[in-house]
């Protein structure tokens, strides 16, 4: 006699959907982009895609190198900006929850929404699109992404360490320097990875608020992939280019992290 099947609900049942979407909408997707980067115009394989991308005729490390650039003056901008706003709000965190809802509320509405508005206010006051305007478009869009983790792991930091601190005879100045600061670098670390792999990869910010003068990274990848150049191959490398940065950067998080429960347990 046949057992009949019998279906068991439990939590891993609840793991099924979203690994098929992992599946379908992360693992094959990577899978065709490995292997178009290894394809020829013959359907042959080749490293020829490789090197028209590192060659310095296919200009494909010059846009990384600006996009880096750029990247990195966006970064340290919202980190210069961001942490003295993420201290605030830690500070008076009981009575900042407002502000920590103003400061969520623009990630709520799509970037590219935020871009033509800033686009459009830019050409409102006489603003001539160039740098300076995607810079500040770059910034306002991920200046978030830079305050909220520095704000939950500055909301995280036990008080007791700055008390010990000031009754040491420390001042404000040496107890942020010396105390908070390096209690806070996960939050440091993370910040800079969310916000500076995105502000590379960008391609809707650049061509929007530079009216296409800027070309990053993304552009060039979402160039790669147009109808009317159609080069999958050489758009696949630098997408792979572009995965291999961010699991570096994801590396460098997961390694802080360890070494920041390491000294805290020491």
């Amino acid at each position: 006699m046949k057992k009949k099947f019998k279906f068991r609900f439990s939590r891993k049942a609840l793991a099924y959907p979203y690994m098929l979407f992992l599946l379908l909408f992360v693992v094959v997707p990577l899978v065709i982009i490995l292997i178009n980067a290894f394809l020829g115009d013959d359907g042959g394989l080749t490293l020829a895609n490789f090197a028209e991308f590192f060659s310095d005729a296919g200009g494909g490390l010059t846009v990384l190198g600006n996009s880096l650039i750029i990247g990195a003056v966006t970064t340290l901008i919202c980190l210069v900006i961001g942490y003295p706003c993420a201290y605030l709000l830690a500070k008076y965190h009981a009575s900042s929850k407002v502000f920590v809802l103003l400061f969520i509320l623009p990630m709520w509405v799509n970037f590219l929404i935020r871009t033509l508005s800033t686009k459009a206010i830019f050409m409102a006051i006489g603003v001539k699109l160039g740098m300076g305007t995607v810079l500040f478009g770059m910034v306002y869009n991920y200046l978030p992404y830079m305050i909220l983790p520095l704000h939950t792991t500055l909301v995280s930091i036990d008080h007791s360490y700055i008390e010990a601190a000031e009754d040491l005879g420390a001042d404000k100045l040496t107890v942020l320097r010396k105390t908070i600061i390096p209690l806070s670098m996960p939050g440091i670390v993370s910040g800079i990875t969310m916000t500076f792999i995105p502000a590379i990869s960008t391609f809707a910010i650049s061509e929007i608020l530079s009216s296409s003068k800027i070309f990053l990274f993304g552009d060039a990848i979402n160039m790669h992939f147009s109808k009317t150049t159609n080069s999958f191959g050489v758009g696949s490398v630098m997408s792979l280019v572009m995965l291999v940065l961010v699991i570096v950067a994801n590396v460098i998080t997961s390694l802080t992290s360890k070494d920041e429960e390491v000294s805290s347990v020491l």
